[in-house]
């Protein structure tokens, strides 16, 4: 987590289908400390911002003293919280970064479908934005850059691997094992 004194940057990152049920979500503040407090807060944010037409632009809200910028692409809802004093803009950003992330990674086809089927890229890419809260990047592009480099380094001996990569290959070893 982030460091003794400091509180993270970014309090976590959602994609929601259009019904507001988890696509990929990852907390980075300790505001929800249960799975059912998350869920509840994801719920909760959905429901205010449904009747919003986040599509073309960007849409900022305060709730329960929460900035958060969130962002509609097809029948994806995209959310980046962070505190109520922090700058919108840098949240705006990480936002922005991450979606034309996706949308490099899934080719434009950013649909449910496809990021359900592209968990990994979706998952990793969260994992190249923040870190414990902290932003790492907002470039999409160099986002995505990172990401495939991972994606294709998943044949290299785990001792040459970051730690992200090595988990990513389990990940996918098991994932296969499961399926056979």
């Amino acid at each position: 987590m982030a460091p003794h004194g400091t509180s993270p940057i970014i309090k976590n990152i959602l994609i929601l289908d259009s019904e507001g049920k988890r696509v990929a979500v990852k907390y980075y503040a300790d505001d929800w400390p249960t799975n059912s407090s998350k869920l509840a807060f994801e719920k909760y944010v959905f429901n205010k911002t449904i009747k919003t037409n986040a599509r073309s632009e960007a849409e900022i809200t305060l709730l329960e003293s929460n900035i958060i910028i969130y962002k509609f692409v097809q029948d994806l809802h995209f959310f980046v919280t962070g505190s109520d004093d922090e700058n919108e803009l840098i949240l705006a950003s990480v936002l922005q970064g991450f979606s034309d992330a996706i949308a490099l990674l899934l080719r434009n086809s950013v649909d449910k479908r496809e990021a359900l089927e592209n968990l990994d890229l979706v998952l990793l890419c969260l994992d190249e934005i923040v870190d414990g809260g902290m932003i790492l990047e907002t470039s999409g592009s160099l986002i995505a850059e990172k990401v495939t480099s991972h994606s294709l380094d998943a044949d290299a001996p785990l001792s040459d691997q970051t730690l992200t990569q090595a988990w990513a290959t389990a990940r996918e070893h098991l994932t296969r094992t499961l399926l056979k």
